[in-house]
């Protein structure tokens, strides 16, 4: 049994639709931040970052449970555990490093970035011009950056759906909320409705639902 403690938001969204992906059995544990619940002890000793979403596996390494934060390291254990949606190092060690950049890519520039837009764009107390622009400008970078790669493969790190696309799906698919324009971005219009339209992805998505 894996125990899921997250929320309905990009990063969150990563983990459900691994889950779904890899149909897991799991109880999902939902961190409500209005009651501060990722600050709480039972939760940091999980996720010592107090970021969402982390696990605890109770058949981790050589049976014994263990716990997993940070949303890359969750898809890359349960990748590497099952087996799934990740290239073998041995068998196909180019395509590992594809995953790896990609991966990368998503985590330390898709997430911060959409993520500073959204918080200027939507929820700063004041309208600060030169940090909506500077983020709005990044992000259309960013996806600029997806549009390209997706034109020469039909998923981030090649012919086979990984981890890394189930990373960037939940981000790019905010591109209403975040302002972001896909007039052009043809291949992230198709990459977007080809994995939106997986039935885990959107059992993922919709796993607070109701």
């Amino acid at each position: 049994m894996i125990h899921a403690y997250s929320a309905p938001t990009p990063n969150g969204h990563k983990l459900h639709i691994m889950l779904e992906e890899c149909e897991l059995e799991y109880d999902l544990h939902r961190i409500n931040f209005g009651d501060n619940d990722q600050f709480k002890p039972d939760f940091l000793k999980i996720s010592p970052n107090n970021k969402i979403p982390a696990i605890l596996d109770e058949d981790g390494p050589g049976g014994a449970p263990v716990s997993v934060f940070e949303s890359g390291a969750i898809l890359i254990y349960l990748a590497d555990k099952l087996g799934k949606f990740i290239p073998d190092p041995q068998k196909d060690p180019r395509g590992r490093i594809a995953l790896n950049e990609w991966l990368m890519w998503q985590m330390g520039g898709v997430g911060p970035m959409l993520g500073q837009n959204g918080h200027f764009r939507n929820f700063a107390p004041e309208k600060v011009p030169y940090g909506i622009q500077r983020y709005a400008e990044e992000m259309d970078r960013i996806y600029n950056v997806a549009d390209r790669r997706l034109g020469e493969t039909r998923y981030l790190v090649g012919d086979d759906y990984t981890i890394a696309d189930i990373a960037t799906y939940g981000w790019l698919r905010t591109h209403e909320f975040q302002g972001q324009s896909l007039d052009g971005l043809d291949n992230v219009k198709r990459w977007l409705d080809e994995v939106g339209a997986r039935p885990a992805v959107q059992r993922g998505i919709a796993v607070f639902d109701g």
